[in-house]
């Protein structure tokens, strides 16, 4: 007897994208969609159901240009949320997804939210907000600047505040410069402003 797909339960796919940025307050944030003023979807992640013969990373990027006016991003999966009762509307599994960029490639009207101050997001989104963030910091624990919130050239001490920014905790100057030393490479020229002295520039090996 041929086995044949119709036997088997089809669960609806979801991709859900958690944007962070560092916002210019100084503020880990995550882009959201507002509400919906008919009372139907509260806050949530952009996201959307995937179409028929769409791949994943199709469905990620329509939904951030539908939904939230945002182009040009190359999100990656981030992890597959599956609970029973994640969607009271039936099973829903969201393939999650994460991108971390400047603030300036958001539009000026993005709902951008401090990760530290959501408001109740809809489904379990705030799960893949909570997932998303402990994967970077993770990233920013090993590597200078790994998705490129700054632009080079920059001092150590820039670097070392976009850090203590994505990680929500301050770096003693003497340790931070020890472990990204290694992975940085000085461009010859100095940054002069202030009374201050020189700082040096730097870029990522």
């Amino acid at each position: 007897m041929t086995d044949t797909l119709e036997r088997y339960p089809r669960p609806s796919v979801a991709v859900d994208t958690a944007v962070l940025t560092v916002t210019s307050a100084g503020d880990l944030a995550v882009l959201l969609l507002p509400a919906e003023d008919d009372g139907g979807m509260p806050v949530r992640l952009p996201g959307t159901f995937l179409h028929e013969g769409e791949l994943l990373a199709e469905a990620v990027l329509r939904s951030l240009r539908t939904k939230a006016g945002v182009a040009g991003l190359a999100p990656r999966q981030l992890h597959v949320f599956d609970a029973i009762d994640r969607d009271d509307r039936g099973r829903v599994l969201s393939v999650a997804h994460v991108d971390v960029v400047r603030a300036s490639a958001l539009p000026p009207d993005a709902l951008v939210v401090p990760v530290s101050a959501l408001p109740p997001l809809a489904f379990d989104h705030d799960r893949i907000v909570a997932f998303a963030v402990e994967l970077v910091q993770a990233q920013y624990r090993e590597a200078p600047d790994p998705r490129g919130l700054l632009e080079a050239p920059f001092t150590l001490s820039r670097l070392r505040a976009v850090h203590e920014v994505v990680l929500g905790e301050r770096l003693l100057p003497d340790t931070f410069r020890r472990a990204m030393l290694p992975h940085l490479v000085a461009t010859g020229e100095m940054e002069r402003s202030g009374r201050g002295r020189p700082a040096e520039l730097f870029r990522r090996a």
